[in-house]
């Protein structure tokens, strides 16, 4: 997977690159039975429950769930935002904490340097943390990403021959994002680290292009229900009824 930088036209990007807009393909679907709740382990909850995955994303709730649910989704992505607003307090509140769904975050870049930055500082973080720290830069989206002055042109002509590694970095600091985890409990020496870590950026790359191979992601957010595509699904009122079909809600 190429990187490239996005800073020079970041509003078209926003418009073109985020959402599927469109009636959910699931929205005919008859409800299926509802699944049976399951019982944490005792002294345990489903939404403390929170551990990374193979596939490099963070899942929250039952990991034996009847129902589980993935969501592709950019840091950056207004969309995302959006669902992180409307859908996800539903989910964790209802069948999440009910053992009957497992929802999984995986980070996927859809503006390219612009998301590495956030990605690899919001997995600077425990498990514990992950979602917190998500919940967070979703709900500050605007002022972090959609900040009035843009990139200076010579730091724009230098960076065409930066690293990636020295992009994200940039850009990171650029938007707020560094100073946005330290505010947040993450030391600056860790921060650094995670930002300038080759390991993170290749982890990123190759989880991506999984995505792409095995779900062709074109957009965010993109859930997967039980290992199928949600087709046109880019707000909460589109995926619920693929949940209900489901039997989680």
């Amino acid at each position: 997977m190429k990187f490239r930088i996005a800073c020079a036209i970041l509003p078209v990007l926003f418009v073109a690159a985020c959402g599927k807009g469109g009636t959910d393909a699931n929205s005919n679907a008859p409800a299926a039975a509802p699944v049976a709740a399951v019982t944490a382990p005792a002294g345990q909850n489903w939404v403390d429950t929170v551990v990374k995955t193979p596939e490099g994303g963070f899942r929250m709730g039952n990991p034996n769930a009847a129902v589980k649910l993935i969501e592709y989704g950019s840091r950056t992505c207004p969309h995302c935002a959006v669902f992180d607003k409307e859908g996800f307090p539903v989910l964790k509140s209802g069948p999440i904490a009910s053992g009957k769904l497992s929802y999984e975050f995986r980070d996927y870049p859809i503006h390219n340097e612009l998301d590495i930055g956030p990605i690899l500082l919001g997995h600077c973080v425990e498990p514990a943390q992950f979602f917190p720290m998500l919940d967070q830069m979703m709900s500050s989206q605007e002022t972090l990403v959609y900040r009035k002055d843009k990139i200076p042109d010579a730091d724009q002509e230098r960076l065409k021959n930066a690293s990636p590694p020295e992009i994200a970095a940039y850009l990171a600091n650029f938007y707020g994002y560094f100073d946005f985890v330290k505010q947040r409990g993450v030391p600056d020496a860790k921060a650094r680290a995670c930002l300038a870590d080759p390991k993170g950026l290749e982890t990123i790359a190759r989880n991506t292009d999984a995505a792409n191979q095995q779900y062709k992601v074109q957009g965010t957010p993109t859930f997967i229900v039980n290992g199928d595509v949600v087709q046109n699904a880019a707000e909460w009122s589109q995926l619920e009824p693929a949940l209900k079909a489901a039997g989680a809600l």
